[in-house]
């Protein structure tokens, strides 16, 4: 994940090549009517960039629909907490995207086996997490690069999120929180039983994780990548794909490095 210069105008960040979104709430909708009435309106397949209007899950979702768009994303907060959002502002739109600065971000990417021999596939821009899908705890055994690190976890779920995500679910479960440079992945527990003080792991972003689901019929565990869930899962591959891309922009001096590097001052 790198953060970058600012977009600079070149990219032809004008009325009329802006497509807006919104999360299906009454404010974030409204914001979507004003800012089309001052600046047009254009389909995403025409956009030069998209602006999200919403809270962060509405962010994700729109990253995750872009992404074969290869066309930048710049959040307006229109939500709740609102971490990958700009401040929203109806004013000099063009002029503050052609100012923005770009960070590019590369997912997770989830392949998942379940009990009935089923793959699914997914990517994730915050985390993969396993999670019991009962209330007995499930038994995961973790494989960093084909070898066995933890041959059994008892716990409510683990959790493997990107520098990006770090500030999510991740620091929720107490996990550290990861400057973009840092290519690391954060690999923490959620609620361990057993072994009761490991506190989780940073991994170079080039590891290749290998969770496996241990007495699957009694602990049925489910894996979710972003908002992609699969229920009954037997092992859950997980690695950074770096052939996949994302641009989010950013408002000068307000970039994702900088709100990670400021979120662990946070009190």
């Amino acid at each position: 994940m790198v953060s970058g210069p600012p977009i600079g105008e070149d990219r032809g960040f004008l009325a009329g090549q802006i497509a807006f979104v919104a999360a299906p709430t009454e404010i974030a909708t409204e914001a979507r009517q004003s800012l089309i009435g001052r600046y047009g309106e254009c389909k995403l397949s025409q956009a030069a960039v998209v602006v999200a209007l919403g809270g962060d899950g509405f962010m994700l979702e729109t990253i995750h629909q872009v992404l074969a768009l290869e066309v930048p994303v710049y959040g307006m907060n229109r939500g709740s907490v609102g971490f990958l959002m700009n401040a929203y502002n109806e004013d000099d739109l063009p002029v503050r995207l052609s100012r923005a600065q770009a960070a590019e971000l590369h997912p997770l990417r989830m392949r998942a086996v379940t009990t009935s021999g089923t793959i699914e596939e997914a990517l994730a821009f915050n985390e993969v997490s396993l999670l019991r899908q009962l209330r007995q705890a499930s038994k995961i055994r973790i494989l960093i690069d084909g070898r066995v690190r933890l041959a059994e976890l008892s716990c409510d779920g683990v959790l493997i999120s990107t520098p990006a995500g770090s500030t999510a679910y991740n620091l929720s479960a107490h996990g550290p929180i990861v400057p973009l440079s840092a290519n690391l992945l954060p690999l923490t527990p959620i609620s361990a039983f057993r072994p009761r003080r490991w506190r989780g792991a940073l991994l170079p972003s080039s590891a290749e994780v290998l969770f496996e689901a241990l007495e699957t019929d009694k602990r049925p565990t489910a894996a979710v990548a972003d908002f992609t869930e699969v229920r009954d899962i037997v092992s859950v591959a997980v690695s950074e794909d770096r052939s996949v891309t994302v641009t989010v922009l950013f408002d000068p001096d307000q970039g994702l490095s900088e709100r990670i590097i400021a979120e662990q001052f946070t009190v």
